[in-house]
Formats: structure tokens, C-alpha cells, sequence
């Protein structure tokens, strides 16, 4: 394929074709280049309980409402969704009991007092010490189904809906691993015990657990309060 005239730099393109990129700007006041040179994956965290305030900024920057209208009308998040059905349900696992994210209101609701951060890693998994906070990623196929936003043909198709909050689930857990590359906090996305997880979630036949997230202080870092 030829590059258009006058788009692309004659000096650019290379005798088999390639086009040379310019060199990355790296520029060390950006903050979304700085967070994305430093995410990574760190399954090692320290027992250190997460501070109110970073639990609280990262639940906003992995799922939270950022605009009062989006599409269809309805509330906009940090995470896009199929439609903007917004299927996907983020719980926190924490020490002292699990709960459900609540982004229009910000806050947790208490679901269990049972600690089932364990359940997050499943037995085939190597011996990894349990973070202090992990995320586990659930959908609600009804919300694709009956949508308020533009009811198209796949989301009422089993694989297309699979497909979709997927997708979806990876977009939030994106957002968590920017946020704590921006924050030097450790991240490791992961498979789970999903049957145990949903038991103890006390989800219905429509609500299927996904993965899981595993958020905490490296082991060489103190929390800042």
C-alpha cells in the first residue's frame, strides 16, 4: 500500500513500506504518559490496609459517574459500556466484609461481613499473599436485555452479549491500572473462584462473576493516610 501524497513525510516511509513513527514525546508534566510508562503488573502488596481516600479514588477512576448526562440520557462513567447499559457490577472485598460499588452515590453498600478475598485466587494459583483490597468484576445480562439505550439485536445474543461485557469488564480494569500506576499502588488483574464467589455474593441466575482485581500498597511503599 502507498502512503497518500502529502500525508506522510517522504523521509518517513522506508524502502519495504514501513513508516517511521516520530519519537514519543515523553514528556515528564504529562500525566497520562507518566502513568502509562509505569503500569504494570505487581502481584506482591503489602498487608497495609488501603486509605479511605485511595479507596475512594480509585473506585471514582475504575467505575465512577464523571458526567451527569451520557448516552441515552442516562448518568456517564469513567468506563464505557455496550449501550451504556452499565452491566457490569464492581464489588470491593475487603478484611471485614465485601460490598457493592455504587457509583451514582459514591459509596459502598455492605453485601457480606464474610471476608472472601481468598476466593478471589483460585487453587491452581501460585502462592500469592492476599491483597487488601480486590475487585471482583460481576455482569447483569438483564441490563443488556433491557437496555434504556439503543436496544440493538446482540444484546439480546448470548455470544455477542459475552462479548460485550467482556469488553466492558477489561475497560474498568484498565482504568485500575492506570490509577495505580498514577498512584504507585499494585495491580494484578486475575481469574477467581467463581462459583464460590457468586454464592456468597448471593447473585441470581442472571448475574455471573467474571475476574477479579487484586489492588494494595507494594510491599517497599508505607500508605500516605
Amino acid at each position: 500500500m502507498s502512503p497518500a501524497k502529502g500525508v506522510i513525510p517522504s523521509q518517513a516511509v522506508h524502502d519495504e513500506g514501513w513508516l517511521q513513527l516520530p519519537a514519543l514525546t515523553r514528556d515528564p508534566n504529562d500525566p497520562i504518559f507518566a502513568a502509562f510508562t509505569r503500569r504494570k503488573t505487581t502481584k506482591e502488596t503489602s498487608p497495609m490496609p488501603l486509605s479511605m481516600r485511595d479507596l475512594s479514588d480509585l473506585l471514582w477512576s475504575a467505575y465512577g459517574v464523571n458526567r451527569e448526562t451520557g448516552p441515552f440520557g442516562l448518568p456517564g462513567r469513567t468506563a464505557a459500556s455496550a449501550s451504556n447499559s452499565q452491566e457490569i457490577d464492581l464489588y470491593v472485598a475487603l478484611a471485614d466484609g465485601t460490598y457493592s460499588y455504587d457509583g451514582l452515590g459514591h459509596r459502598l453498600a455492605p453485601i457480606t461481613d464474610s471476608d472472601v478475598r481468598a476466593l478471589a485466587l483460585t487453587p491452581g494459583q501460585p502462592d500469592v499473599t492476599v491483597a487488601p483490597v480486590v475487585l471482583i468484576y460481576a455482569v447483569d445480562v438483564r441490563r443488556l436485555t433491557d437496555t434504556a439505550g439503543f436496544d440493538e439485536p446482540g444484546l439480546h445474543d448470548p455470544d455477542v452479549q459475552k462479548s460485550y461485557y467482556y469488553v466492558d469488564t477489561g475497560l474498568i480494569a484498565g482504568n485500575v491500572y492506570l490509577f495505580a500506576a498514577a498512584r504507585g499502588l499494585a495491580a494484578w488483574f486475575h481469574n477467581c473462584d467463581r462459583t464460590g464467589l457468586a454464592k456468597h455474593l448471593g447473585l441470581n441466575a442472571q448475574q455471573r462473576v467474571l475476574f477479579a482485581q487484586s489492588v494494595g500498597y507494594p510491599p517497599s511503599r508505607p500508605s500516605d493516610g
